[in-house]
């Protein structure tokens, strides 16, 4: 069986109330034997801590997502970092800019993501990025905050191969998910043929963007062998290299052993 790992979902959504189960016991089916639950708000974090905590092979990120953090107080900045000493979890996000949901100011998004980043120097934990519309000013925030000694992932990336180099060159993985897959994705599909083989990574962010042939419907950890199916097809590896490859990188970015 190829072994899979998906570094990004959403496991704890209330789009799983009636069959997380059934919707964990198939990851596992289909080869998933890590993955990275996300906890991003004052509702999530508990959920994935408790998911962390139920399950051997997951493991939690907690941060404070920007379309919230108009929400996010001092004690809350304390909380995350309190919860960076337990051992389920291996990175602080998802974090970052998002200029599309005009939810929360982007001076406030500004202020929350460097708070972050410099906790993650604290603490000396890889970040999770989250970038919507908001390359240019990630990209700066990244580089003035010295994110490279930290380093972390870029999850879902959408931008252009000169985007994705200068991540590169500050210690970030690029992880693809369900858009890789589209039938119209010319550019994640160009990206993912000139990223070192050694810095990528495969997700779903389930339950969002699942994958041709299910876009539109309800994404889940086991659809990320899709995702494995399509990067094996555009490099021309095998599905169990895609996922060799992808589970050692993702190890190694968290620190899992």
């Amino acid at each position: 069986m190829t072994l899979l790992f998906d570094t990004h979902t959403h496991l704890d959504s209330d789009k799983f109330a009636e069959d997380r189960e059934e919707v964990i016991e198939r990851a596992l089916a289909a080869g998933v034997h890590k993955l990275v639950n996300i906890g991003f708000n004052r509702e999530t974090i508990p959920t994935t801590m408790a998911l962390a905590e139920r399950y051997e092979f997951i493991y939690a990120a907690v941060g404070w997502h920007p379309v919230d953090s108009i929400d996010m107080l001092p004690e809350d900045l304390d909380w995350i970092e309190q919860l960076c000493a337990h051992k389920k979890v291996v990175a602080i996000g998802e974090i970052g800019l998002d200029y599309h949901w005009d939810t929360s100011p982007k001076d406030v998004q500004q202020r929350v993501f460097r708070e972050q980043i410099r906790l993650a120097h604290k603490v000396n934990k890889p970040i999770v990025i989250h970038n919507r519309d908001a390359h240019e000013d990630i990209i700066r925030i990244l580089r003035e905050e010295n994110a490279s000694k930290v380093g972390g992932v870029m999850h879902c990336f959408s931008g252009s191969w000169e985007t994705a180099k200068q991540c590169l060159d500050m210690n970030f993985y690029i992880s693809f998910g369900g858009p890789l897959t589209f039938k119209n994705a010319r550019v994640p599909k160009e990206v993912l043929r000139q990223v070192p083989l050694d810095r990528i990574l495969i997700e779903t962010d389930a339950p969002y963007l699942a994958p041709h042939p299910l876009r539109g419907k309800r994404n889940e950890s086991a659809f990320v062998s899709l995702v494995a199916e399509t990067a094996a097809e555009i490099l021309g590896k095998t599905v169990e290299e895609i996922g060799a490859i992808t589970t050692e990188n993702g190890k190694k970015c968290f620190g899992i052993v």
